[in-house]
């Protein structure tokens, strides 16, 4: 099964008002540039997403606040976006944040059918607000929900065409827990190769979980946060 579309407008086309929308990355590590950007021109409104992080201002998820398409944003980091701070000040963006390892669990238990688990991350404090916690050998934990999705937007470096994906370092956190969990997974990659041209064993993501893959076309690859020795 040929699972390459033809372009990554088409891919994302019938993304709707009002879904629920996964976005692969870390920093500004494996973020599906080119994606973003066809979603942008498409112009959805009300997105509910789901990222480790938001981007920055003008670039990757960034680009989609600009535009005003999301309404609410469930994640762990927000520190390098001015634009976020200035809607959740505002009440036009609800916003959500997960301690990181319970984010990726919960995306993780979404993927696998578990509807709900138990962490002692966050007891104790505000993300414990409304939420049930229990008693395991004498320690209090805190019971989190499954996050799942309409469809997922991640990033892989290589691809055969049955979907099969392979991730760079970094690249890899979230993007394969995310394809796990969404209706409708859709991967943009670096390069696209036959089916049995990827070692099995280098296998991350098994192309069960993809249903559309585009190449992409351009990519910046910024970095977040440039750190130089003094001369």
């Amino acid at each position: 099964m040929n699972k390459v579309w033809p372009s990554a407008q088409e891919a994302v086309a019938d993304i709707p008002d009002g879904a629920t929308l996964m976005v692969g990355g870390f920093g500004l590590c494996g973020t599906p540039e080119n994606l973003i950007e066809a979603l942008v021109a498409a112009g959805p409104k009300h997105l509910k997403t789901i990222s480790n992080n938001m981007g920055v201002d003008g670039f990757a998820m960034g680009k989609m606040l600009e535009a005003g398409m999301i309404d609410g944003h469930t994640g762990s980091y927000v520190g390098e976006n001015r634009l976020l701070e200035q809607q959740v000040l505002a009440g036009t963006l609800q916003l959500t944040l997960v301690p990181q390892g319970t984010l990726a669990e919960r995306i993780r238990a979404g993927g696998a059918g578990i509807p709900a688990f138990f962490t002692p991350a966050g007891v104790g404090t505000v993300v414990a607000e409304g939420k049930e916690t229990r008693e395991f050998d004498g320690k209090q934990y805190l019971m989190e929900r499954w996050l799942k999705a309409d469809f997922a937007l991640i990033k892989a470096w290589k691809a055969d065409r049955l979907g099969n994906l392979v991730y760079r370092k970094t690249a890899r956190n979230f993007s394969p827990m995310m394809a796990t969990a969404a209706r409708v997974t859709i991967v943009e990659v670096e390069q696209l190769v036959g089916p049995g041209e990827i070692d099995p064993d280098m296998v991350m993501t098994p192309g069960i979980y993809v249903q559309r893959l585009v190449v992409g076309e351009h990519y910046e690859k910024r970095i977040e946060r440039r750190t130089l020795r003094t001369p």
